[in-house]
């Protein structure tokens, strides 16, 4: 049998959790059920520390509130309308479960505008700092429909999916850099410590030293000398780019710049391209106009320049257009995703081909970012290796020619 960790709501409103042993899920939930409790949220437990353990050590810890809570807590207010506990109730019981966070005061902020008598969208969208706007106007969405429960558990769904992207690209990116990191560490420390001393060696030799012998101690010295202002040189560097990027003017020209790197650029614009598809679908699906969810679609690209186009695209639609028209006028869009949105809007399932046309770009980010790394992990190698061989031969040949003058 296996173990599962659950949370469950019980009839008063309360939130028990803990661990039960049995084969599957449905049976906990039966289990959960026949004590009378609503359950929330059931997962395995893997390795030989329950979560119970994990969690208790993290309440009464300030966190910062990520995407992947925004998403469990959405999952699981969902799982809460769908049991028919009441909104007000249900935002409560989360917010007492998650008392010693920033979400549970959040979700306590929440529960007080509707007390009070606000819509959950109005409540939720005193915070749009945290779930954004593109999450409340879905919220009205799913209110105008009388569909909340379905219209939060595609929400959940719409943020696993980019938490899980954003993760596999930084698992991704993980060796690269950690390899970087090492390398780069490993050539400050040959040229800051150990070439320095070999200049001692070489000092009293009367015998012009080889040219690549003179560079390598030169750099060294300068890595011995200055080698500290590196850190706080890096530092500087990043607050003025960081400062660039907060001026619109000089952020759409990072962006622009961005999309023509090689490599980077068009996987940025995948990404984009899958997150504008994969949004206004889920926005039309739920039966907001297309003029307004491409509004909502234009606040969620991280992008300027193409958030900048999908503003002209807004205007060929208000003049009449359809949604392909203006798109491909566009710099960047690719014409695959423009002739599959013309079929979606002739064949009249728009919201449909717009899922599609999400999956495949999610598909070619992950594929691209691995062919991308199976090429430059070696590159990486090969270009390191070769920096460190070549210091080490310019001592080598440097000790050698002194062996010979003596000899």
């Amino acid at each position: 049998m296996t173990r599962y960790q659950y949370k469950a709501a019980t009839a008063d409103g309360g939130v028990v959790d803990g661990v039960l042993m049995g084969n599957t899920q449905r049976e906990i939930i039966e289990q959960l059920r026949a004590q009378n409790q609503i359950p929330i949220r059931i997962d395995e437990v893997s390795g030989e520390q329950p979560a119970t353990d994990r969690r208790a050590r993290r309440r009464g810890r300030q966190r910062r509130i990520t995407q992947q809570q925004i998403a469990d807590t959405t999952r699981e207010l969902a799982t809460l309308l769908r049991a028919g506990m009441p909104l007000e109730k249900a935002v409560g019981v989360l917010a007492g479960f998650s008392a010693d966070s920033d979400l549970g005061s959040v979700l306590s902020d929440i529960q007080t505008g509707l007390k009070q008598g606000s819509t959950f969208s109005e409540a939720v969208g005193k915070h749009t700092d945290i779930f954004g706007h593109f999450y409340v106007n879905l919220l009205k969405a799913g209110e105008s429909g009388g569909a909340l429960e379905v219209v939060m558990s595609q929400l959940a769904d719409h943020i696993d999916r980019a938490v899980e992207l954003k993760d596999a690209i930084k698992s991704a990116l993980t060796y690269p850099v950690l390899l970087v990191i090492v390398a780069t560490l490993s050539i400050l420390i040959l040229l800051g410590y150990v070439v320095p001393q070999f200049t001692q060696i070489f000092e009293g030799v009367n015998r012009e030293l080889p040219a690549a012998t003179q560079v390598t101690i030169a750099i060294g010295e300068f890595v011995r000398s200055w080698g500290w202002l590196l850190v706080p040189g890096s530092i500087g560097v990043a607050m003025i780019v960081r400062r660039q990027l907060a001026d619109p003017e000089q952020a759409m020209r990072w962006h622009a710049w961005m999309l023509r790197v090689p490599l980077v650029g068009p996987v940025a614009l995948k990404i984009e391209v899958a997150r504008f598809s994969r949004t206004l679908a889920l926005l039309l699906n739920n039966g907001m106009p297309l003029l307004h969810a491409l509004g909502i679609v234009r606040e969620t690209m991280t992008n300027r320049v193409l958030a900048a186009e999908l503003g002209d695209v807004a205007t060929g639609l208000k003049g009449g257009a359809d949604l392909a028209r203006p798109l491909s006028q566009s710099k960047y869009f690719p014409s695959f995703a423009v002739h599959m949105i013309s079929v979606g809007e002739k064949s009249g399932n728009l919201a449909e081909i717009l899922d599609q046309v999400a999956n495949t770009y999610d598909r070619d980010t992950t594929q691209t970012i691995k062919r991308a790394l199976s090429l430059l992990e070696p590159v990486l190698i090969l270009v390191l290796g070769t920096i460190i061989a070549a210091v080490i031969i310019s001592i080598l040949v440097a000790i050698v020619g002194i062996n010979d003058l003596v000899i």
